[in-house]
């Protein structure tokens, strides 16, 4: 597991028992992960927080990497 999926699954699981930690992390994810986890996403990515249900589900297209400026190399490593 890589440390950006390892970080993704600690908030969920935070977000799952910590309602508190999950409205703040809905209404100011940035706020909430650097709060919770110490980790500070960068002005320049933004960040957006969903809440699934169970009729409801969102499908995340990556960014093409041979469209991106950097290639692909750094993609959500980057934070």
């Amino acid at each position: 597991m890589t440390s950006e999926e390892l970080l993704r699954k600690q908030i969920i699981e935070k977000a799952w028992a910590d309602d508190a930690f999950k409205q703040k992390l809905l209404a100011n994810p940035k706020a909430a992960i650097q709060e919770a986890f110490g980790v500070n996403v960068p002005d320049q990515i933004e960040l957006k927080a969903f809440e699934e249900s169970s009729t409801e589900f969102y499908l995340v297209i990556p960014a093409n990497p041979s469209k991106t400026d950097d290639g692909g190399a750094g993609s959500n490593a980057a934070w």
